[in-house]
């Protein structure tokens, strides 16, 4: 793809609307150059070279601003592409926004300025789809392996099985169009490459749990009846006072949510006490059966009673609903009494001392990274590691069939299967309702 596609000029806000130190109106097309050359002060800007002067809607000055030209095909959608720095004042973005939009240019939809990268041969699929991990990553360490994917890490390793299997696939061809000239490939030769081809896709999809949980992080509730510490453990964990604590039974009506980095993105969330009784009234009932459909989704359950008054009979049934599930039992209030329940994978704690905290962090560690990060070489998501799958498949049906001496132009149909699947990823062979799923995640201005 490295023809440059026809499309009409767009634009969009590419910063986050609000008040900052700059906002980035972005114009991508052909008649970008003519656009700002009707409304900035310095007429015809020099591609590469920083221009510095004034926006105008006709004869009123909107803003000073910086403007970043580039001449197609050296760009990032790799069209003529007009970058203009202002105040970040959302009514300064939207005014120059409305003069673009007045001089011809259209709102970008969501990820258009990507896809066009994509269309224009800028990057390939799985390089668009880091840019918007990169935009929606939630911890500084899947960042950094989404920016690995954008520098093409995974995309020259896909060419590189993909290039293998070809090679195969060309033999096998040869041989049998034409048998005269070229001997068909020796099945000892096949097996061998094939497991070798089957080796290299198991070992991305080895990352394929490592990269969900970087990507969508671990749900963490924590529960237990009223008054046994659940929000001051909140409170504790994100080191913030985010959650009301009271002595009072029932203070916490709703669920609270809140993320965490800790390598991998976490969600905490707070639960209103679960109780019965007719002391209960009707929103706490209903933030109780939250705290039940918290907990029944959670990846990880903390389970915290009063280690004061031991284990009640209400907290027994609270265990009993969360005991086949990940969960940690936490003795809370240690500092008033040091009486363990006796229950296994038990943690003594005090939210009010801190005693205990550090080890429970360890424990949440130790659940949340049965992983190294470090040694997650390749990152994928839910539609790379079915595209993946599929070649797997496909692969080990090819192997079968060379270890049985099947024909060849019957092996052949799998390998094709193989590299399709395999296309899918870089794009090669890609959908208009794949692409429009793709790019509907991005936000616009991107």
């Amino acid at each position: 793809m490295n023809i440059i596609q026809e499309f009409d000029t767009i634009t969009a806000i590419a910063t986050p609307i609000g008040t900052g130190g700059v906002g980035v109106i972005r114009i991508s097309g052909d008649k970008s150059f003519e656009i700002i050359s009707k409304i900035f002060s310095k007429q015809n800007p020099e591609p590469g070279k920083i221009a510095h002067g004034w926006i105008f809607d006709v004869d009123k000055k909107l803003d000073e601003v910086v403007v970043l030209p580039f001449k197609k095909p050296n760009s990032y959608t790799g069209e003529d592409v007009i970058e203009i720095q202002c105040h970040g004042g959302i009514n300064v973005v939207k005014n120059i926004l409305d003069v673009v939009l007045k001089q011809g240019a259209r709102m970008a939809e969501r990820g258009e300025f990507t896809k066009r990268a994509f269309l224009n041969g800028k990057m390939d699929l799985s390089q668009a789809e880091a840019v918007a991990d990169l935009i929606h990553a939630k911890t500084r360490n899947f960042a950094k392996q989404s920016a690995k994917n954008l520098s093409g890490v995974l995309s020259e390793k896909i060419k590189q099985i993909r290039a293998e299997i070809f090679e195969v696939l060309s033999k096998i061809i040869a041989g049998i169009d034409f048998p005269e000239d070229v001997k068909e490939p020796e099945y000892s030769y096949l097996i061998e490459k094939f497991n070798g081809i089957i080796s290299q896709i198991e070992e991305i999809l080895k990352s394929a749990k490592s990269s969900d949980i970087l990507r969508q992080g671990i749900k963490i509730a924590i529960v237990g009846r009223p008054n046994v510490g659940k929000s001051s453990l909140f409170n504790t964990l994100l080191d913030i006072e985010r959650a009301i604590v009271t002595d009072i039974a029932g203070t916490t009506r709703d669920v609270l949510k809140e993320n965490l980095d800790w390598d991998v993105p976490i969600t905490l969330i707070d639960t209103a006490g679960i109780r019965e009784g007719e002391e209960v009234g009707k929103v706490e009932e209903i933030g109780i059966e939250y705290s039940r459909q918290a907990a029944e989704e959670a990846d990880l359950v903390l389970f915290l009673y009063d280690v004061s008054s031991g284990l009640t009979e209400d907290d027994k049934i609270i265990y009993d609903l969360i005991k086949d599930k990940k969960h940690i039992v936490i003795a809370n209030k240690v500092d008033i009494s040091p009486e363990k329940s006796g229950k296994d994978n038990e943690i003594m704690l005090s939210t009010l001392t801190k005693f205990g905290i550090e080890e429970l962090k360890q424990k949440i560690k130790d659940f949340a990274y049965n992983f190294s990060v470090e040694d997650t070489e390749f990152i994928t998501n839910s539609r790379q590691q079915n595209c993946l799958r599929q070649c797997l498949n496909s692969m080990k049906q090819s192997l079968e069939a060379a270890e049985i001496n099947e024909l060849q132009d019957l092996i052949s149909i799998d390998l094709k299967s193989a590299l399709l699947a395999l296309d899918e990823i870089t794009g090669e062979v890609i959908t208009d309702e794949i692409l429009e799923n793709i790019f509907s995640h991005f936000c616009i201005g991107k």
